[in-house]
């Protein structure tokens, strides 16, 4: 698990670059914050973390397969990340910030990206 990347990963990138694009400006990985949040848009007051839907546990999602071997490692560690993103998201909601969720399976296929970036901006703007 220590080969697996945690920042800068090609979903993030995806996001982080359309925002760019978009004219947004943006801190990445801000550890003053609650888990660190993948992008933090001051001016905007939001954040938004880019979730890997195995790591993450993304229910009623294709990328996200219970391992069949040490069954029940895996399924206390994702339990674990699930509580741990929950707890994050509530102390930056009770901080006065907003925060955006954005899953691997929504940047995957090139039709879904499509519609999962230009909604996410129109999130940040609301």
């Amino acid at each position: 698990m220590s080969r697996i990347q945690g920042k800068n990963t090609s979903c993030e990138l995806i996001v982080r670059r359309y925002l760019f694009s978009q004219g947004f400006r943006f801190r990445i990985h801000d550890k003053r914050y609650p888990g660190h949040p993948d992008i933090v848009l001051p001016k905007y007051r939001t954040m938004v973390f880019v979730n890997g839907c195995f790591w993450h546990g993304h229910t009623d999602c294709s990328l996200y397969r219970q391992p069949k071997s040490n069954v029940a490692f895996w399924k206390e560690k994702i339990e674990r990340n699930r509580s741990r993103d929950e707890r994050n998201r509530l102390l930056l909601e009770q901080s006065g910030w907003r925060v955006i969720v954005v899953w691997e399976c929504e940047l995957r296929q090139k039709h879904l990206r499509e519609n999962t970036l230009p909604g996410l901006v129109n999130e940040i703007w609301e």
